[in-house]
């Protein structure tokens, strides 16, 4: 039987963040449809607690802490002309590892989860490859660039053209490159060498709906005291796109919202926050959590989730975990990007500050229509973004052959 070899730049458990969510359950569809090894990286002890979960899926796997700081990266990357971004997942075990799995095993296909690990595909490896590279990495570092000044702008914009280079090739050694949705597609297609578009595809981000359901989840005790409104954010909290959202909503939403609302709170739940964002602790109703062992009773305990993203790739798990648990959302047109709502019905669109304040006050005055526009939420959820239905198109995309195994390598 044809095996297949999966590489991720993260260890895929647990699913608690946005990248493992993704990676983990393509992982578990892997495994159902083929024998598969993986290999991926851990960032921290934490992670490493894992692996025996990982073993218990994969038919072999290679685990390798990721210990190289950042800063030695970027000085290593300068002096070689790459990304950053690749020269910080660069690891001769990785590397001997994917060349022994290639060379002894029957892998008819590999699947390289994000783009920073296309570098171990064996250049001779004449098999399927399928590149998720989830969102286009090298617009982030754009976008980081036009916001950043003096040496960290020639670094964010050396980034951006290096892995909008790393990007194309990758296209082009791709037999499939997927992205996290239609948008995502559209986005990358443009920055491409001509005849190349046509090997991009999108399969998107879903959610587990039976278990983010507010009928089996009890609201979190910290908020069912709470006298007034809860606005939540929730996310890893030393990305520095959710790191820029909760302070622009600290700063310059919740002073407005608690001029009608003096005791809402703005919730801000997800591990590791930085330094700017436990400065936040207390300032303008904001309460930093912290990591929590279950976001889902943070979100049925919530009036409403505040996704005010400026900087924003892909589908936002975030957004689609709150309306999977009837929450109404409040988001930013790029935090709604790729989730098939009707403004207004199911989420409400504001990319402003004004427009995110007036949405956020019209939504805590009409508890009915808020209510309304959680439940369409769930609905629109459960209907277009079940994991079933979102993966269904991933055994065609690997090549198989009449559902019963990967067909012979080309």
């Amino acid at each position: 039987m044809a095996e297949i070899l999966f590489i991720a730049h993260r260890i895929p458990f647990p699913p608690d963040r946005g990248d493992k969510i993704r990676s983990h359950h393509i992982l578990r569809r892997l495994a159902a449809l083929a024998p598969v090894h993986v290999a991926c990286f851990a960032d921290n002890p934490a992670d490493l607690a894992h692996e025996p979960a990982l073993a218990a899926m994969a038919a072999s796997h290679c685990l390798v802490a990721r210990s190289r700081p950042l800063p030695l990266a970027g000085l290593a990357a300068l002096g070689q002309g790459r990304p950053v971004s690749l020269t910080a997942f660069a690891d001769a075990r990785l590397r001997a590892y994917v060349a022994h799995i290639v060379a002894t095993r029957p892998i008819a296909a590999i699947y390289v989860f994000s783009g920073q690990m296309g570098q171990y595909v064996p250049p001779a490896f004449a098999g399927r490859v399928v590149i998720d590279l989830v969102d286009v990495d090298s617009l982030k570092f754009g976008a980081y660039a036009a916001a950043a000044t003096g040496p960290r702008r020639w670094l964010y914009a050396r980034e951006e053209r290096l892995l909008r280079a790393e990007e194309a090739r990758l296209v082009a050694r791709a037999d499939r490159t997927l992205l996290v949705s239609p948008e995502e597609q559209a986005l990358l297609g443009p920055r491409l060498p001509a005849g190349l578009a046509g090997k991009v595809g999108a399969i998107g981000n879903g959610i587990d709906t039976t278990l983010y359901d507010p009928d089996r989840v009890t609201p979190a005790a910290a908020l069912a005291e709470q006298p007034g409104p809860a606005l939540i954010f929730t996310g890893q909290m030393d990305y520095p796109p959710n790191v820029a959202a909760v302070v622009r909503g600290a700063r310059r939403i919740m002073p407005a919202i608690r001029a009608v609302h003096p005791e809402a709170t703005f919730e801000i739940v997800g591990r590791q926050p930085a330094a700017a964002v436990r400065a936040l602790d207390g300032i303008n109703g904001c309460r930093v959590r912290g990591a929590v062992d279950d976001i889902r009773p943070w979100l049925r305990g919530a009036d409403l989730a505040l996704v005010p993203l400026e900087i924003a790739r892909g589908i936002q798990n975030k957004v689609l975990e709150a309306m999977a648990m009837a929450l109404p959302v409040v988001a930013s047109t790029g935090a709604a990007t790729g989730i098939p709502v009707r403004p207004g019905e199911e989420l409400a669109v504001a990319d402003s500050d004004a427009a995110m304040i007036a949405a956020t006050l019209a939504l805590l005055a009409d508890r009915a229509a808020a209510r309304a526009m959680g439940l369409a939420a769930r609905r629109c959820v459960v209907a277009t973004h079940g994991w079933d239905a979102v993966l269904a198109p991933l055994a065609a995309t690997l090549g198989l052959a009449g559902g019963e195994g990967l067909p012979d390598a080309a």
